[in-house]
């Protein structure tokens, strides 16, 4: 296993794509932000704080296409989709658009804001495997109608590991008066990234997956027509505060109560540390990530005797590929299946297997980040195809 993050070595670790995995290096400087604010925190947070997290929002704003002005730090993409649907009202009859490849816990926000107004959810079936990327567009197209007031759409899917057409889909929906909530959770540091070009009204995304931050480090970007109705989901000081030529989005989001931001501070370091570990910096990285994701794919398809599910220009760091049904039972509020914990029983493989579209249809999706080879692919198939016979 890859010293420079602080994996097990005794695990065969292919589920980056879940969590993350925090390099030595960013872990130390976290812990520095964390012994600076235990030093004294009156000093840290009134007079310390406010420029550290200026700086740390200009380096993600350079590294994403943004201006730090229009991006809020925070804690997870969940969060940022929340903050959007729970920030926008909507009427009786309105549309809220999505696909079937969305996030779970996301989706449930909509349903959670569409409840609550009686407006309704229109998911869109986005077949896997599928032949083109331009048929995500298609069909989200085909579901707009005068009604459609929202579409949360992801950049990269999570189930599927699809990087979706998102440019297009954003173009093509705005131009029918839809707003698009990007949900972005596995894109910064996977896919490159121009935020400002995209114009989407509203983009999210971790920073604990591809940057490989600590967890806890999350953007919400918000076009500048659209900030004013947008709410942080803690009402704090920001609400009344003096501007000091500040907008309110700034104000607000810039504190909404005591936490430890040690994981937002630690993302300039973790941006100079991953570039730093392959020449060409981090486009290299984001490069050779997908790469070594297009080969296990490969490798895993003929194994399992089975086609490719998507092309390859839908593929980052990330790839799923269709299994044998399982038996369907999957304890909440995470699944496990039964293969799943075999693999990490008798293996010591941990990757997901996960219910798609529907029990006891199935994937397995795996993750490529630096600390993968391709032996760690080889295991996996090897392992499969024992446990499958």
């Amino acid at each position: 296993m890859d010293a420079r993050f602080q994996l097990d070595p005794t695990v065969t670790f292919l589920n980056h794509g879940s969590f993350g995995a925090t390099p030595v290096a960013v872990l130390a400087a976290q812990r520095a932000w964390q012994d600076r604010l235990e030093a004294e925190p009156v000093r840290f947070f009134l007079r310390e704080l406010p420029p550290a997290l200026a700086e740390v929002r200009a380096r993600l704003g350079a590294f994403l296409g943004a201006d730090p002005d229009d991006l809020a730090l925070v804690t997870n993409a969940s969060t940022g989709v929340n903050t959007v649907l729970r920030s926008l009202e909507f009427a009786s009859g309105d549309e809220l658009l999505t696909t079937d490849h969305e996030y779970n816990a996301c989706k449930n926000a909509l349903d959670f804001v569409a409840g609550r107004s009686g407006a309704r959810v229109v998911v869109v079936e986005v077949p896997f495997p599928l032949a083109h990327a331009s048929e995500v567009t298609e069909r989200l197209l085909r579901a707009v109608t005068p009604r459609t007031r929202l579409a949360l759409v992801d950049h990269v899917t999570s189930q599927t590991g699809l990087v979706f057409p998102i440019a297009e889909i954003v173009r093509a929906l705005e131009a029918r008066d839809v707003d698009v909530l990007v949900d972005g959770a596995h894109a910064p540091g996977m896919v490159p990234l121009d935020l400002a070009a995209l114009g989407a009204a509203y983009y999210t995304g971790n920073c604990h997956k591809w940057l490989c931050t600590p967890k806890g480090a999350a953007l919400l970007h918000v076009r500048r027509d659209r900030q004013a109705g947008i709410r942080p989901l803690v009402i704090s000081h920001g609400a009344n505060a003096p501007l000091d030529g500040r907008t309110r989005f700034r104000a607000e989001f810039d504190w909404c109560g005591t936490s430890d931001p040690s994981a937002w501070l630690a993302i300039p370091t973790a941006i100079d540390h991953l570039a730093s570990l392959v020449p060409g910096g981090f486009s290299a990285v984001m490069r050779q990530n997908r790469a070594l994701a297009l080969e296990a794919r490969d490798l895993l398809c003929a194994a399992l005797g089975v086609e490719r599910p998507a092309p390859d220009d839908m593929i980052g760091a990330l790839a799923a590929l269709p299994l044998p049904d399982g038996d369907g039972v999957y304890p909440p509020p995470l699944y496990l299946d039964a293969l799943q914990e075999r693999l990490w029983l008798e293996h010591r493989i941990e990757v997901p297997i996960i219910p798609w579209p529907r029990p006891p249809k199935r994937l397995v999706r795996v993750s490529a980040q630096l600390h993968n080879t391709r032996t760690d692919y080889e295991k996996l198939a090897a392992a499969l195809l024992s446990l499958l016979r």
